[in-house]
């Protein structure tokens, strides 16, 4: 399931004097794992360097271990057609085995907030990301350049976990 709708909001309070217009991306993936097998992959935040395209050169910054809970805060490097970015994210939602949220503190987007959540189905889980978005130049520039990077990285993202938990199961 793919889709988008686009509505005029406030950004959760990061810019109360601004509207801004806000774009949904939601996407579900079925793997053949146990929700309680599942969720540490994603519950280790190293391990999005393994689902995430290679084209974006992404890296982590935050050193070390990194707890994850509601607030922790986790700064990571990459390319953008070929631009450097920084961005930071934080833990909003915590809800292990069931889910989890992160927000754009820093980073290239107007407004980033990002929901997994895992559901036990069919003898494995389906996993569905909601992302909710509002990018500089509004729906023009989502619209032919940062919509179609949002689904290529979601593709890729979807056959990295197919390939990595299919592995695992032969």
């Amino acid at each position: 399931m793919a889709g988008e709708d686009s509505k005029c909001t406030t950004a959760a309070g990061r810019v109360p004097w601004a509207r801004v217009t806000t774009h949904l991306f939601q996407t579900e993936l079925w793997l053949p794992v146990p929700r309680a097998a599942l969720f540490p992959f994603f519950a280790d935040a190293r391990n999005l360097e393994v689902i995430t395209p290679p084209w974006l050169n992404f890296r982590i910054l935050t050193p070390g271990e990194i707890p994850m809970r509601a607030g922790a805060v986790i700064d990571y490097q990459l390319r953008v057609h070929g631009l450097p970015v920084r961005w930071r994210t934080e833990i909003t939602a915590w809800n292990p085995p069931s889910g989890f949220a992160d927000e754009q503190q820093r980073g290239p987007y107007r407004f980033w907030r990002h929901t997994h959540s895992f559901a036990e189905q069919n003898g494995g889980t389906l996993c569905g990301d909601r992302v909710e978005y509002a990018v500089p130049g509004g729906a023009w520039v989502n619209r032919w350049f940062v919509r179609r990077d949002v689904e290529a990285i979601f593709n890729y993202r979807a056959e990295a976990l197919k390939k990595h938990f299919t592995a695992k199961e032969n």
